[in-house]
């Protein structure tokens, strides 16, 4: 070996410890590992630099505010609603969970369709009194398996991608990983639904032992086309009971009705008075097709999406004593009150009517940037954690059909995906569907400096010769071995690395080796790449080889040592149908 080669093993056997060991964060641990290989001359000091600006770094950035906007959107919620029956046998329940989850994940990020349905996951739980732990975990590897079915479903299929380009002058195209991305997700969700949640242990859910936040008293709007319009009010009992909201009554003419209205039709312009956990009006007013108050006043505002805020009222606030339309909120703050909570009471005055008292509990609707500056001027403090996006259902449509544009432009070879995307975000900007603060605080940046920090790495790891230096000695140890079992190796090799570093590093470390071992017995290098791509995104041993375990970890009351359980298994399936299915559409 060369004193080079000698340099950079050593310090990627270092980089590999510190990342496993997770007492660094990983995007500073990769990017000190890049400024000694500049400093020690590993990596030229004019390319150090070069992966901030590397078309996989560009697309998982854009992929990520994308995702935001198409759940902003309320199209995925639309697809989530419809599948959602919390009746349902558990082993239903996880098929059905785990195939929207999958099919999802090939669209958005995988970690963006994981976090929507997982609230989703955990209602539906408690309204069946299970576990969580039972079912979160099939949809966590549900979502990680469906984001190996398209390019922009999970970071190491666009790290692949841009690496195939880079080495061999072509990517990857949008839908190359479909064909062993299919039937690998289809095998696998069959397992985790059918089988692997039984090796689940059964715990208490933490998060139902804390319980909700305080319940609020809001109103929501009967606009202009909703199919609500002409219905009883009694007649929405039954989607308020399964969103958990309690409808009060009903305003009409700037006046509350007596009583809970029951019997009265809903008409244009009235407000449906309701009770119960910002969280849970969403899902209510999507079911009702309603708006939430103070919506219509943002219409037209190129403020960005809209998020729900509470926050506390404090003795010597400026609001105490005094109500909204007195303040003239909206005019002077661009905010609006739609809520309040008071220690679990009801009063019959409208919202923007009621004088707050010192210990209320406030739920405010604008854009980021004004609540953050109404707040303060009302003398109020926010609740940390307690932020609801708003969908804005009406633009679902609008935000389905960009996408789909963008993904044909890539598709078609107009221009590259970067682009398409980079457009897509722009028309969702202007949809005012995401924000320009949520352009940058949606961006996972130290995913972005980890991949740009490995990607010149990577390159110089390549370029000195140590990944031909590994691929023989995969080879050489295998000597004799048909190619199918090589494949298969490699993909053992690069899914246990990713089980312990991040899925994007082990990503980018395997793709030159594979690249090399298939030049080393005379393959086709696509092969290779495509196993690469499937073992780097299949972590199920452990919670830290996918962020989607991570996330999961907490509300699902699991173990480090859980994960293994279900996960072992299905890594053994992965290897036995990802490796024939490779050879078939991908010949070696």
């Amino acid at each position: 070996m060369t004193y080079e080669q000698i340099a950079l093993f050593t310090l990627f056997f270092c980089l590999f410890g510190f990342l496993v060991w997770g007492r660094f964060r990983y995007d500073l641990v990769a990017f000190t590992a890049l400024m000694i290989a500049a400093i020690s001359g590993l990596v030229e000091p004019s390319h150090a630099f070069e992966g901030f600006g590397h078309p996989a770094v560009v697309i998982v950035a854009l992929v990520l505010i994308v995702s935001r906007g198409m759940i902003n959107s309320g199209a995925v919620e639309l697809i989530a609603r419809l599948v959602m029956k919390p009746d349902r046998s558990l082993p239903q329940h996880i098929s059905i969970m785990a195939l929207v989850g999958a099919v999802l994940s090939a669209v958005i990020n995988n970690v963006a369709a994981l976090a929507l349905l997982m609230s989703l996951d955990i209602d539906a739980a408690r309204k069946a009194k299970r576990a969580v732990s039972l079912s979160l975990m099939p949809l966590s590897f549900g979502t990680i398996l469906g984001g190996m079915i398209t390019l922009i479903g999970t970071p190491p299929n666009i790290v692949i991608a841009q690496y195939r380009a880079d080495a061999l002058g072509e990517a990857f195209g949008m839908f190359d990983f479909t064909p062993v991305g299919l039937v690998v997700a289809i095998v696998g969700i069959a397992y985790v639904a059918l089988i692997g949640w039984r090796f689940i242990p059964e715990r208490p859910d933490v998060l139902s032992k804390q319980g909700d936040g305080g319940l609020y008293v809001a109103e929501a709007r009967v606009k202009e086309g909703s199919k609500s319009i002409g219905l009883t009010v009694a007649e929405l009992y039954p989607k308020a009971q399964d969103s958990d909201v309690t409808i009060l009554g009903l305003v009409r003419g700037g006046k509350r009705l007596s009583g809970f209205s029951r019997t009265r039709e809903l008409r244009k312009g009235d407000f449906l008075v309701i009770e119960g956990d910002p969280k849970k009006f969403e899902a209510f007013l999507g079911a009702a097709d309603l708006d939430v108050v103070g919506t219509e006043k943002h219409v037209g505002l190129s403020s960005g999406s809209l998020s729900l805020v509470e926050a506390i009222v404090p003795d010597g606030a400026k609001i105490v004593g005094r109500n909204t339309m007195d303040l003239r909120l909206m005019g002077r703050q661009g905010v609006t009150l739609v809520g309040v909570s008071r220690e679990g009471k009801r009063f019959r005055d409208r919202v923007r009517k009621l004088e707050i008292k010192a210990g209320d509990l406030l739920l405010l609707i604008g854009p980021d940037e004004r609540l953050n500056s109404a707040c303060n001027w009302l003398g109020v403090l926010p609740l940390e954690n307690r932020k609801t996006e708003v969908i804005q259902r009406s633009k679902a449509i609008a935000a389905i059909t960009i996408f789909g544009l963008a993904i044909a432009l890539s598709v078609f070879g107009v221009t590259s995906l970067a682009v398409t995307l980079g457009i897509c975000v722009i028309a969702y900007i202007a949809l005012d569907l995401v924000g320009g603060e949520d352009f940058y605080e949606l961006v996972e940046w130290k995913v972005i400096v980890l991949l740009a920090s490995l990607i010149p790495l990577s390159a110089a790891l390549e370029e000195s010769g140590g990944s031909q230096l590994i691929a023989d000695q995969i080879v050489g140890q295998m000597q004799g071995f048909p190619s199918w079992a090589i494949l298969a190796v490699l993909m053992i090799v690069t899914m246990t690395l990713s089980d312990f570093l991040n899925n994007v590093a082990t990503a980018l470390i395997a793709a030159p080796i594979a690249v090399s071992v298939a030049q080393s017995i005379g393959a086709s290098p696509d092969p290779f790449l495509m196993g690469v791509a499937v073992a780097s995104s299949c972590a199920f041993l452990t919670p830290i080889g996918h962020k989607n375990n991570t996330i999961i970890l907490g509300p699902g009351n699991y173990r480090f040592g859980d994960y293994w359980r279900m996960g072992l298994l299905l890594e053994v399936i992965v290897i036995l149908v990802a490796v024939p299915a490779i050879m078939f559409f991908w010949p070696l």
